[in-house]
């Protein structure tokens, strides 16, 4: 038996057999779920009412018993005080790690006992807007959300200007306004589910799709921004699945319907895609070169692949081809090529 659990031991023996079953069984200590008091009175075929009521009790001997026990009340102003450096907030992995290193074996279920008994912190389960975190008091709990709050209104119009990397200039901006330190509102962004990284380390807004894609087409989206560059439909879906949005691996099949129904996305050679945004545009080899050489007049086969390579992505051996084709180009004395009118 881990020291800690011999420790913790010692702070029972006030305890009666049935306090200590029941606080076992509420704070999941025996590597077990934790249950409620239906599933505990149930087992002992008293009411729910009554479990509470052997709790409560239980719960108020273990805050003297932990308060005076060397170890335990140590360990619980270390806590508290690391959350207070915090900010007063800290997400639940982060105080896991650090309690560990103070203290081998301390698990999620000790912490909800210390918690419950002592109200040095509390513990905040993780919903649609936070991850799971602890805190000191209703007072941080409240800071933080109003932090994350007028975070999330300050940043919601400068969508362009973070996502060309100025992010962190207009978080130390928001946060100098707020003098908060810059630990605390680290701590603070970290708790919250608004706030995302994608897997090319950009930070943002979760809503934004550029940062959090939902949909297969925003992932497509987002990998063809990061590429800047044209790709086939296969290799869009490999780099989908490398990125790790989710689990599932993207299918080739799905990416390439995507890409047919969006108009982000232009069609620039054979199965490959290109964003539409970057400048490039949708053809024939054919239709590209004609293109190219209305709006250019006649050129050299290479000043044509040059030019056809900035919005397509056709190998330079199919313009040669197709340049050959007289009845849509005529090859002049000096070389360059005109298109010929249809």
């Amino acid at each position: 038996m881990d020291r800690i659990m011999k420790e913790l031991q010692e702070v029972f023996k006030p305890l009666t057999p049935r306090q200590q079953e029941v606080v076992v069984r509420r704070c999941g200590l025996m590597k077990s779920e934790p249950e409620t008091l239906a599933e505990i009175g149930s087992r002992f075929s008293i009411t729910r009412e009554r479990v509470r009521q052997i709790e409560a009790v239980a719960m108020k001997t273990l805050k003297g018993e932990f308060e005076a026990h060397p170890m335990w009340g140590s360990f619980v102003r270390d806590a508290r005080g690391y959350l207070e450096a915090q900010g007063g907030v800290a997400a639940e992995a982060p105080f896991l790690a650090y309690c560990r290193t103070r203290y081998a074996g301390a698990d999620t279920a000790q912490l909800g006992l210390l918690a419950e008994a002592t109200k040095a912190f509390a513990f905040c389960p993780g919903d649609k807007h936070f991850h799971s975190f602890y805190y000191v008091s209703k007072a941080s709990l409240r800071d933080v959300r109003a932090f994350l709050d007028a975070w999330e209104k300050f940043f919601s119009d400068k969508k362009e200007s973070v996502l060309k990397g100025e992010y962190g200039a207009h978080l130390n901006s928001f946060v100098e306004g707020k003098k908060l330190a810059q630990a605390h509102a680290e701590s603070f962004l970290a708790v919250s589910k608004k706030v995302h990284r994608n897997p090319y380390g950009d930070v943002g807004l979760a809503a934004w799709p550029e940062i959090k894609p939902q949909t297969i087409r925003d992932r497509i989206y987002l990998v063809l921004k990061k590429e800047s560059a044209p790709a086939h439909f296969r290799d869009i879906a490999k780099k989908i699945t490398a990125a790790g949005f989710d689990a599932r691996p993207a299918l080739a099949a799905t990416v390439h319907n995507e890409l047919i129904k969006d108009s982000r996305f232009v069609l620039v050679g054979r199965g490959m895609y290109a964003l539409k945004e970057n400048g490039y545009e949708t053809g024939t080899a054919r239709e590209v070169i004609k293109k190219i050489l209305a709006e250019q007049g006649a050129l050299h086969p290479k000043d044509v692949i040059f030019a056809a390579q900035k919005r397509w992505f056709f190998k330079p051996n199919t313009i040669l081809v197709n340049l050959q084709n007289r009845g849509h180009f005529e090859r002049l004395p000096d070389g360059r090529y005109r298109a010929l009118k249809a």
